[in-house]
């Protein structure tokens, strides 16, 4: 199928708010309303989905598989709705799938844009839509964070998502990163400031060059669509993988997953994004030499320490879009965007 763009996005449209898998805005209403008033702020309106108006909650989910999917389909049916955000991921977005019309999805061609566990939406609207959709921020993470979001991760989602300029444009590392956890129960993640770290740059793991079209995905959530028929098709493309929890062991698996399916022989490109919460669990070795052990020698670029992850900022990504990578030395890579991702 012809993988198409979504429309552009303007000021003054209407960004709808959905629900997919956990009803986070239980843990912190405060937290999810300032991400709704930070996008208000920016010049855009705001709808939320009939489960999160609500705040409906079944305690791990927001609501049953069809009701999250209908959800999801009402504001994709509804003109005034020009882009859909999820409210954050968690577990179970996958159990929408049987619900959803992708035929319509296509039809619409609206932005769809999440990170995580909304890697099982990415993935399916990519097969069975042919619609490139956007790895990306949501609501509560990270236009919720106090006071107004984080400014990088927005500044490159409104980039991807208005911008219909297909003229080349690089994407470099953000100066500072963090994966600070601060408690949700109480004032901890408005009262302590955020702690950053000094960004080195994307860690070159295998030199070389590469230009394809680039599949984004959580790895966990990527895993758990091996044997199922919208498992991406990854021959000859570019993959970036990015994970939440980390412990070694866990990764170890889910890399292994990957190499006994055959993906590291098919692909263009390997990336790995910075782990949220990376655990080593007493091994004397990095996350980095874990990953190349498994991977082995290969003759396209390896990179790590990505941002397009659960750390922040992230960069916002489509998918299936073309871009090219040159990794050198050290944390010498250039990553070029060859088109827009929107219409």
């Amino acid at each position: 199928m012809k993988i198409i763009k979504p429309y552009k996005l303007e000021k003054g449209d209407t960004i709808g708010i959905f629900t997919p898998s956990s009803p986070a805005y239980k843990a912190n209403e405060e937290l999810f309303v300032n991400g709704v008033k930070n996008i208000e702020a920016l010049g855009f309106k705001v709808k939320l989905g009939s489960l999160t108006q609500n705040r409906s909650s079944q305690g791990y989910r927001s609501g049953t598989p069809r009701e999250r999917a209908n959800e999801f389909m009402e504001l994709i049916e509804d003109s005034e709705v020009k882009c859909l955000i999820s409210t954050i991921g968690g577990m179970n977005s996958n159990s929408m799938i049987p619900y959803l019309d992708f035929d319509l999805i296509r039809e619409k061609r609206k932005i769809i844009c999440g990170y995580s566990d909304v890697t099982s939406l990415h993935l399916s609207i990519l097969k069975y839509s042919g619609l490139s959709t956007f790895y990306g921020p949501a609501i509560m993470t990270w236009f919720g964070e106090y006071p107004n979001g984080i400014e990088e991760s927005i500044d490159s989602f409104l980039q991807a998502s208005m911008n219909t300029n297909n003229s080349p444009r690089e994407i470099k590392p953000f100066s500072r990163w963090s994966n600070h956890f601060r408690d949700w129960s109480n004032g901890d993640w408005k009262n302590i400031p955020r702690e950053w770290s000094k960004n080195d740059g994307w860690r070159v793991l295998n030199a070389g060059k590469a230009e394809a079209e680039i599949v984004i995905a959580n790895l966990n959530t990527l895993i758990s669509s091996a044997g199922t028929n919208y498992f991406p098709e990854l021959s000859g493309k570019i993959l970036l993988i990015e994970e939440m929890a980390a412990p070694w062991s866990k990764e170890e698996r889910s890399l292994t997953q990957l190499k006994l399916i055959g993906v590291f022989d098919q692909i263009a490109g390997l990336i790995m994004g910075k782990p949220e919460m990376p655990n080593n669990e007493g091994a004397p070795f990095d996350l980095n030499d874990l990953l190349l052990e498994i991977v082995g020698q290969r003759d396209y670029p390896i990179i790590s320490e990505f941002d397009c992850s659960h750390t922040i900022p992230m960069h916002t990504i489509a998918q299936r879009v073309s871009v090219k990578i040159v990794a050198n030395d050290d944390f010498d890579v250039r990553f070029e965007i060859k088109e827009s991702f929107v219409e």
